[in-house]
């Protein structure tokens, strides 16, 4: 039998941490290997096509083109310990609120299987879900976990759960995530830079 549950949605990069996982792993990248140099045209390209669609997995893939699995199992782990230095202070704080109040709290990020649950761990969220990554070749997406399909993965979760999400908040800190947020009857929306409610 379904059963109606309270649910708190939070994303992750711009909403609970400052700067973007992704692009930390990519600095990580160019400063440690020579790799991602020779790949500069690809990224190049990726970018333009950025411009011009903005949901597109082609150009996302082509951006991360250079990326290896060894350069996933080597980097991976040190790009973690780096970036939870980001953290707003409020962040876990916040959850563990939401978490005491009887609500379900779920992290839905577009950020990568290598890096958001290293990032968090420790903030004991009751589901997580982010873009899912091919393992043999980590550049390519087994599913982009980013605008409307971030809905999908809370839905498929709910079904498997016997859910029905009632979903009284969620956080963001970008227009990208508006699917995300319109299904929640609270919006609290982030400054990325300063980790200030709106």
């Amino acid at each position: 039998m379904l059963q109606k549950k309270d649910i708190v949605v939070f994303d992750f990069d711009g909403t609970l941490s400052a700067s973007d996982s992704n692009y930390e792993f990519f600095k990580y990248c160019f400063k440690h290997s020579l790799r991602p140099w020779l790949f500069l045209p690809c990224v190049f390209v990726g970018m333009i096509g950025s411009c011009v669609d903005k949901s597109g997995i082609w150009w996302r893939e082509i951006i991360r083109n250079f990326i290896t699995p060894k350069m996933v199992k080597d980097y991976s782990k040190d790009v973690i310990k780096l970036h939870k230095q980001n953290r707003f202070g409020w962040a876990k704080e916040q959850v563990a609120k939401e978490k005491n109040a009887g609500n379900i709290v779920v992290l839905i990020s577009a950020s990568t299987d290598y890096l958001i649950p290293g990032l968090v761990k420790d903030m004991n969220f009751d589901a997580v879900f982010c873009s899912k990554m091919d393992i043999d070749k980590p550049y390519k997406y087994k599913f982009l976990c980013w605008g409307k399909n971030k809905v999908i993965a809370l839905d498929n979760w709910a079904k498997e759960n016997k859910i029905i999400p009632n979903v009284v908040r969620s956080y963001s800190d970008s227009k990208s995530d508006m699917p995300m947020m319109e299904i929640a009857k609270e919006q609290v929306w982030i400054d990325k830079k300063t980790g200030l409610r709106k």
